[in-house]
């Protein structure tokens, strides 16, 4: 099964139905683009996706 992502938060979702970061179940497996942020504060892909916590997200979920 392919990895799914969340479709509020961006957040790439391992082996369940549920985000575990924002508690959404509006998942897809349609996305492209692969970012893993490691110091948001630092990071100007994580201010332009709103990204808060470290972690792996996705860039474009359909």
């Amino acid at each position: 099964m392919p990895e799914n992502v969340c479709r509020e938060c961006h957040r790439i979702v391992k082996k369940s139905q549920v985000c575990s970061y924002c508690n959404s179940t509006a998942l897809t497996s349609d996305w492209s683009g692969y970012v893993v942020i490691i110091d948001p504060e630092k990071s100007q892909i994580a201010k332009r996706l709103g990204v808060k916590l470290p972690g792996e997200y996705a860039l474009k979920v359909r």
